[in-house]
């Protein structure tokens, strides 16, 4: 009988799949297989399953402490989850994690040439699962870090929602005078064509040798090894769903370029310059409701309603910021009743903002007679070129420090990392 750990193969009717044995869940058989990846197979195929070899123990060695240099920088390194401070033991399957400084530095050694390096352990969790209090706990951490003698720090965290926490630091870190990078990996470290030392050393070296202050990204800029770019927190994206260049700024230029062999930093654009005054946590509260809805052909009023009681939300209109509330024949009828539900959500307190679906380009609300009537109805344009994540994560904290009365002034929202009102 198959072992967690050993080396098999599963053979269903249609296909067979070779690799390690991973742990199981109700209805799947779990593979890892020799490319990296995951596959899943169901149980209900009753799939015949060989075993090829069996697991081998093998005891965990303890890193060995690497001497820190003195006179270095300190970068505070805090990790949420995600594969860059992890990787897989291959004999057993499992996913182990490398939070502790001595953990770090044994497998990512350059990095005691850079920096002292503090590291530790906020949450492990998938970036999926998290929420707005996830946020909160982040920013106070960091801050922490800041007050307590950290040049910068870095955030590690999985990739599926690295551009929203790195919205919500940029706003929710008011006045914030040191770097924050928050830095993911697109493949595990266990694995040749991993990208998680590039990114954490870039980050590690724009840290120290920048004077660069604000929230950023820092990812690989195409599949290659040669850079990594430092995006803006605020105005980035995850465009793909597994390349390693996967991230890049909408709207935007990148912050700067980073190579590391050798070691060259180009600044791109202009930036928050390094300062000593406190940095304020303003938080996103955790019981704020905002929605985010797509606009799509065949559109209906009961996808407006169901947001009936929320505080806010976010509308991904199409073009210009369009909603199909024009009932132009027998087929569009529904449209008025669009309309009305959108009126009746903002009578009742909701406030709406609409951004566009499109991934370049900017709202504009007035250049066509629907876009007017939105706006008549009380709709907020995001305008200029605020992306629908970093609008839905700005508008949650906006609604959750300031007066609704004081939103609609506060978009567009300028390109200011450091002095942010309402």
């Amino acid at each position: 009988m198959a072992s967690v750990g050993d080396r098999v193969t599963i053979t269903t009717k249609e296909e067979t799949f070779e690799g390690l044995l991973l742990p199981d869940d109700k209805e799947f058989y779990v593979l890892k297989l020799d490319s990296g990846y995951n596959v899943g197979i169901a149980k209900a195929k009753k799939p015949n399953i060989k075993v090829l070899q069996p697991r081998t123990e093998k005891k965990q060695a303890t890193p060995t402490p690497i001497a820190a240099r003195t006179g270095l920088p300190t970068i505070s390194v805090l990790h949420t989850g995600g594969t860059i401070a992890s990787k897989v033991d291959y004999e057993t399957g499992a996913v182990v994690a490398r939070y502790t400084p001595d953990e770090l530095l044994a497998q990512f050694p350059e990095l005691a040439e850079i920096a002292t390096i503090r590291s530790r352990l906020i949450s492990n969790m998938s970036s999926d699962d998290m929420r707005f209090g996830h946020y909160n706990i982040i920013a106070k951490e960091v801050a922490k870090e800041l007050t307590t003698g950290a040049t910068g720090v870095i955030v590690t965290q999985g990739t599926d929602t690295l551009h929203y926490t790195a919205a919500a630091l940029h706003y929710i870190l008011t006045d914030l005078g040191k770097p924050v990078l928050i830095v993911g990996a697109q493949r595990s470290s266990d694995r040749p064509s991993s990208d998680a030392a590039q990114n954490l050393l870039a980050a590690a070296h724009f840290i120290t040798k920048t004077d660069w202050a604000g929230v950023g990204i820092c990812m690989h800029e195409t599949t290659n090894d040669d850079t990594c770019t430092i995006l803006p927190g605020e105005r980035s994206r995850k465009l793909h769903s597994s390349r390693r260049d996967a991230f890049k700024a909408v709207n935007a230029e990148a912050i700067a370029r980073v190579r590391l062999n050798p070691v060259a930093i180009e600044m791109l654009t202009s930036h928050g310059i390094l300062h000593d005054r406190p940095t304020t946590v303003k938080p996103i509260a955790e019981t704020i409701k905002v929605g985010l809805v797509k606009i799509h052909p065949n559109f209906s009023a009961r996808q407006i309603k169901c947001f009936e009681g929320y505080d806010g939300v976010v509308i991904e209109g199409t073009g210009l910021g369009h909603a199909p509330i024009t009932e132009s024949d027998y087929l569009t009828s529904e449209h008025t009743r669009i309309y009305d539900a959108i009126k009746t959500l903002i009578k009742d307190g909701t406030t709406i903002v609409m951004t566009t679906q499109c991934i370049f380009g900017e709202v504009n609300q007035n250049v066509y007679s629907p876009g007017r009537k939105m706006q008549e109805a009380g709709v907020i344009p995001a305008r200029h070129d605020t992306p629908p994540e970093t609008a839905f994560i700005r508008l949650a904290w906006l609604l959750s420090n300031y007066d609704k009365k004081d939103i609609p002034a506060s978009f567009p929202d300028h390109h200011d990392h450091h002095q942010r009102t309402a």
